[in-house]
């Protein structure tokens, strides 16, 4: 492959102008289209050697047949084209965003003569307003039959509507007092329009007015020995204080914003659109992205939010993200055309708003993890990814038992590693296993001996493991009445070894499986910043598509052995420091449980003067003295 593609605009020829730029592929087809304050600048990024460039970058450069651009006058105006362009072609390489489900809203009908309320999953309805989305349709129900008993307007259908408004009759909710539009016969058109505009907005986040007006009426009328009104006023108070109880108060009672909390790795991303109106989540929505060529996490956010917001009637006047995207100011202008009014962009940073980011990126992390491993419950997508991975190594059959390999260390001491596995697809976490390794700094050497040991099982499957109970790890050897001996749960081989980690990792694995006589078994690794997967001997790793069930299926591997090597080595460091502490005489489980809860840390205990250890519950002078200086002396 050359280094340089044939397609390189001349020196001086691209505009150092702000402008969008699209990628074709030989039939025209646009790949990929991106915005640049500097032309020049930004494209030459892309023509960079392409030895340089990340392999997604590599794969969409080296699809595209040519690179054409518009120059715009500001950057406000290269963000309005970069987001047609992008709803127009739909280009392969830009993000692609996927709702989590089809979520139902709450749309009022204000292009009809006489706006009703309801539910429905349709966001084209012509001149609605729209709130929301609500995670359960029952939840906008449940909101509807609470708001109409405070703003009495229309729920009935428009054939309903059109029948009572010709014969005369009311509309059925309207006869047993479930609607309140003028076909009930007790309100006109323009007092309906009035408790509608109303209604929209309570909704939009006008709480404490409608709160106050509704009191002072209430209590007006008592004062005026008109109980009668004053029950209805506190009917209607009562009803809007039930649909304010639903939703707890997150922010100041005045506060309007969207919040965005955001997980990502290589691949994909998960979103988590909390919609604040008056200080209350009014509703969430859940978005999954996949990526297919490398972007930052800046310009991610500048994506969610071009997405968000290109078609929106509803901008609020704050949107807190996680991250600053580079062209925060020109969003804000995008955003302000839309509204009519400033629009602010701002990291959640401290107080109520971090904690409420906090909780939107903790849904967000999950809702990713549950997107990469919804596909392993499918049957189908399970043989789909063992029969991608079979053709993407070259193996003669497909891998139906892996064993997963990830070494994890502390500056170079408590060095472990773990070994998860996989049949048809599946974890087998009653087979994982770990193992304690040799101080080392070296994680080649790591991988190296991890894997000789358990490839050693392969030549004696007659013998047993020797087992420690209290961590379930396999030892190298008997260190006393302590461990037990099973029969291996191993004892055949993997059709493929998979370790975390590129060229290095894998050539040491490699070297492991040919020393113990097992070439047989394929081996391969997955590295996990550009996730690329290596094979012994070749140059370059082997790219699968972002949407190849394979690729998912080793990143689960890579991860549920990070995992579990993590938990073991936090298990051994607690076990070793209680281990230390129990030497102390007159220290026993339930005194060492009480210290490392006040300290919070081992490191926090070593550095402890004997004042400070004695004011914890139950230590007393002497006590404390012997702990720090059994600990000092460690």
């Amino acid at each position: 492959m050359a280094d340089v593609l044939a397609y390189k605009p001349r020196p001086g020829e691209i505009p150092t102008d702000p402008g969008v730029y699209r990628f074709r592929d030989p039939a025209g087809r646009v790949l990929y289209v991106g915005k640049a304050k500097n032309l020049r600048q930004r494209l030459s990024n892309y023509f960079a050697p392409l030895r340089t460039l990340h392999e997604r970058t590599r794969r969409m450069v080296t699809t595209a047949a040519s690179v054409e651009w518009t120059v715009v006058p500001t950057d406000v105006d290269s963000l309005q084209l970069e987001y047609m362009w992008i709803k127009e072609f739909d280009p392969p390489f830009n993000v692609r965003y996927k709702d989590d489900k089809s979520y139902p809203f709450l749309a009022v009908t204000l292009g009809d003569e006489a706006p009703r309320v309801l539910v429905t999953r349709n966001r084209k309805i012509p001149g609605a307003r729209y709130f929301g989305p609500y995670p359960k349709v029952w939840a906008v129900h449940e909101t509807i039959d609470l708001m109409v008993k405070a703003f009495p307007i229309r729920t009935c259908s428009d054939a309903s509507y059109k029948r009572a408004m010709q014969t005369g009759r009311p509309c059925f909710p309207g006869q047993i007092g479930k609607c309140g539009g003028p076909c009930s016969m007790t309100v006109t058109i323009e007092e309906h329009r009035a408790m509608v505009d109303d209604f929209v907005a309570f909704m939009a986040g006008g709480d404490e007015r409608f709160t106050r007006e509704l009191t002072k009426r209430m209590l007006a009328a008592s004062a005026a020995m008109d109980y009668e009104a004053a029950a209805k006023y506190r009917d209607k108070l009562s009803a809007i204080e039930a649909v304010l109880g639903k939703s707890a108060l997150v922010l100041a009672s005045d506060e309007d914003a969207d919040l965005f909390g955001i997980a990502e790795d290589e691949l994909a991303a998960a979103v988590q659109h909390f919609v604040i109106r008056g200080g209350r989540v009014r509703g969430v929505r859940a978005l999954t992205i996949e990526k297919e060529i490398d972007i930052s996490s800046a310009e991610l956010v500048d994506q969610v939010l071009q997405q968000a917001y290109g078609d929106a009637q509803d901008v609020p006047r704050r949107i807190l993200v996680p991250t600053l995207p580079d062209d925060a100011a020109e969003l804000e202008l995008w955003l302000r055309e839309r509204r009519g009014k400033k629009v602010e962009i701002a990291v959640a940073q401290r107080g109520q708003r971090a904690d409420l980011m906090r909780t939107a990126t903790l849904n967000a992390q999950q809702a990713l993890i549950r997107h990469k491993t919804r596909r392993t419950t499918d049957y189908v997508a399970r043989t789909q990814a063992l029969t991608d991975l079979q053709d993407a190594l070259g193996m003669t059959e497909a891998p139906l038992r892996i064993e997963c390999f990830d070494i994890s260390h502390l500056g170079g001491t408590n060095v472990v590693a773990s070994m998860v596995v996989f049949e048809d697809g599946l974890p087998r976490k009653d087979q994982y296993r770990s193992f304690n390794i040799a101080e080392t700094t070296d994680d080649t050497d790591s991988m190296y001996q991890v894997l000789r040991r358990r490839l050693a099982y392969l030549d004696r499957p007659e013998e047993l493991e020797v087992i420690d109970p209290t961590t379930e790890e396999v030892v190298g050897e008997d260190v006393g009445e302590a461990t037990v001996r099973r029969k291996p749960r191993f004892a055949y081989p993997p059709q493929l070894l998979l370790v975390d980690g590129g060229q290095p990792q894998v050539e040491a694995a490699a070297r492991a499986l040919r020393d113990a006589g097992h070439t047989e078994i394929a081996v391969c690794g997955i590295a996990k910043r550009l996730e690329e997967v290596w094979l012994p001997g070749d140059d370059f790793p082997v790219i699968l598509p972002r949407t190849s069930e394979a690729l998912y299926l080793l990143q689960r591997l890579r991860d549920e052995a990070h995992r579990f090597a993590i938990t073991h080595q936090r298990r051994k460091r607690r076990n070793d420091i209680t281990s230390v502490l129990a030497e102390v005489p007159g220290l026993g489980a339930a005194r060492i449980k009480v210290l490392l809860k006040h300290f919070g840390s081992v490191a926090a205990l070593r550095a402890a003067e004997p004042g400070q250890i004695e004011e914890v519950q139950g230590i007393g002078p002497v006590l404390a003295q012997n702990i720090h200086t059994h600990l000092s002396t460690r």
